[in-house]
């Protein structure tokens, strides 16, 4: 039975005996496939151990993506090691303890034998670990150039500095993800070359097994009908963070909040630099205004799904959208790390630039009619062909056969969902009454834009929002579920809250979805049935605050407001990207009486 600290190769050999089939004479292992049990076991044990040497958090995200080639065969046992040196090592240790994956010490993984050395970066002492290694894709291609790393001007990924050793490669096999990237690396390092291989992309072919999931992962995000724009930024002095550290919560302040969502999706490197604490104290002005931050591993994937368009730097995260044919929009300052004529240089040649918030509408119309699929098929070949491709070559490696059985990428999990509405507490709202007819828009409290006056949401908003409100909402909660409690009716919160609050207009209580009691200071007491939008067999819900909006607005727009229509009236409240039909009619008792 392959084991850590035993039954070792000759250091660095990484081969079996030629032609042989059999493993290392001595080794204490069973000939591949023979079906013997180790010597005195008594039991069977695994005929390979496969190490994955992870450098960083974002390497271990690539090496998961590869796990699925091993799915079925207990032969094959797994052990991950954390590989010295790396500035952004500190969440890899916490990436692996959140995967269940068995982890090994460096000096146990640098002092044992292995059947396989599986690594998504060349950098670093991983060299030094017996058995044969396999260098597998890192991103989307070889993009950007690092200064005061390895040779000038070369990606870390085609660089002889980190793919040899006393002039010959280190790697037993470097898995590529395109043909040009083989032709690049032929031209930079011959001899690493005449090692590799075009495979694919595993984490793409993840992302395209997961596309009918998408309404899922909306339906995580709260996202609805919004257009859902997600904001990439690579790690680094030329990264959309370091250098418009200000564009996401100015996006968040100037875009119509029922009709766009934003997401924020960062490099794993930013959030290991700064941590989660630090990070999101950083952008604490975009997530109050409802901005997503997508987390390292998976989600930002998934979020690349949901989305309608991406706005990026020179990351080639946004070569996976636009494989996805996303609308690209870019958003990068020009620097010396983007190399020319590389697919992300071509993607962001093609694609509309963002200057500035005000500009975001137009740019997504531009880059709506565009097709970006093009830029990404210069960086990835064999869609959906890569975990196929990998089986055959790593086995290969480990003198087996490969279990019968298939080998697909597991899709993504859905985003976590928000802990509450992901909204700000507090909105600027602007709205426009045309007789029954009324538009809305919401925007967060501190948007630079005119506005008409403050929504706020109880308890949610702070004191200073809530005195200046003239509209305050709460939501119904779950039943509390204890022996003893105390709570509001719909009735008597909103009277309570016109007595506490002499500047608010309005106080609503959103009792379901569709159901609203709304008491207005001078117009009386009503219940607001919000119908949803149905169109192409979907049904469609908007957020019942901002009809509550809608309605105060059109009972102070009234010439006699203390005097409504004796009838129900209907409104038609546009809000983002639909209508919606809102019935407005006198509450009765069992609406006073809801207990929030």
């Amino acid at each position: 039975m392959t084991s850590f600290g035993s039954g070792q190769r000759a250091a660095g050999s990484g081969q079996r005996a030629a032609g042989s089939g059999q493993r290392a004479a001595g080794s204490g292992q069973r000939a591949a496939g023979s079906g013997q049990r180790a010597a005195g076991s008594g039991q069977r044990g695994p005929e390979a151990c496969v190490l994955f040497a992870v450098r960083s958090a974002g390497a271990l995200h690539r090496l998961l993506d590869v796990i699925p080639v091993f799915d079925g065969d207990e032969r094959v046992v797994s052990r991950f090691t954390l590989v010295p040196g790396s500035d952004f090592d500190v969440d890899a240790l916490a990436a692996l303890d959140r995967s269940g994956a068995r982890f090994v010490t460096w000096d146990d993984a640098r002092s044992s034998a292995h059947d396989l050395v599986l690594t998504a970066s060349p950098k670093g002492a991983i060299r030094v670990l017996s058995g044969p290694h396999v260098l597998l894709p890192h991103g989307a291609g070889f993009n950007k150039a690092l200064p005061d790393e390895g040779s000038p001007r070369l990606p870390s990924g085609l660089d002889p500095h980190y793919l040899l050793v006393d002039g010959r490669p280190w790697a037993a096999l470097h898995a590529l993800a395109h043909g040009d990237q083989l032709d690049r690396l032929a031209e930079h390092c011959p001899p690493a070359a005449a090692r590799a291989t075009v495979v694919g992309d595993p984490t793409l072919d993840r992302l395209l097994a997961s596309l009918p999931h998408r309404d899922d992962y909306r339906a995580a995000l709260g996202t609805g009908e919004r257009r859902l724009v997600v904001l990439t930024s690579t790690w680094g002095r030329e990264s959309l963070l370091e250098r418009r550290p200000e564009l996401p919560a100015a996006l968040a302040r100037a875009l119509p909040h029922d009709a766009y969502q934003l997401a924020l999706v960062l490099h794993p490197n930013e959030h290991s630099r700064l941590g989660s604490y630090d990070l999101t104290r950083h952008l604490a002005p975009a997530l109050r205004a409802g901005t997503v931050l997508a987390g390292p591993h998976e989600e930002w994937a998934a979020l690349l799904i949901a989305c309608d368009a991406v706005v990026t730097d020179h990351g080639s995260t946004a070569l996976y959208a636009a494989a996805l044919g996303r609308p690209v929009i870019g958003a990068y300052d020009g620097g010396h790390e983007l190399i020319p004529g590389t697919p992300m240089a071509a993607l962001l040649e093609r694609a509309p630039r963002l200057t500035d918030p005000a500009g975001l509408e137009a740019a997504l119309r531009e880059a709506s009619a565009q097709e970006v699929r093009k830029c990404a098929d210069a960086a990835f070949d064999l869609p959906g062909e890569s975990l196929p491709r990998l089986r055959d070559a790593l086995y290969r490696l480990l003198d087996l056969r490969p279990r019968p059985v298939p080998v697909r990428p597991r899709p993504l999990p859905a985003p976590r969902r928000p802990a509450a509405p992901n909204g700000p507490a507090a909105y600027a709202v602007r709205t426009r009454v045309t007789g029954r007819r009324v538009a809305v828009e919401r925007f967060p409290a501190d948007t630079p834009l005119p506005i008409h006056y403050l929504a706020v949401e109880s308890p949610h908003a702070g004191p200073r929002e809530t005195q200046s409100a003239a509209v305050l909402w709460r939501r119904s909660r779950p039943a509390a579920g204890t022996p003893h409690s105390s709570t509001w009716t719909a009735g008597g919160w909103t009277a309570r809250m016109l007595d506490d609050l002499p500047y608010c207009g309005t106080a609503a209580a959103i009792l379901t979805p569709e159901r609203c009691l709304l008491r207005h200071r001078t117009a009386g007491t009503f219940r607001v049935h919000v119908e949803p939008h149905r169109a192409d067999g979907r049904v469609m819900r908007a957020d019942p605050a901002a009809v509550v909006s809608a309605v105060h607005a059109w009972l102070a727009s009234r010439p006699e407001p203390a005097a409504p229509d004796p009838v129900p009236v209907t409104l038609v409240c546009d809000v983002g990207t639909f209508s919606v039909r809102a019935v407005v009619t006198r509450a009765d008792d069992s609406d006073r009486d809801h207990e929030l």
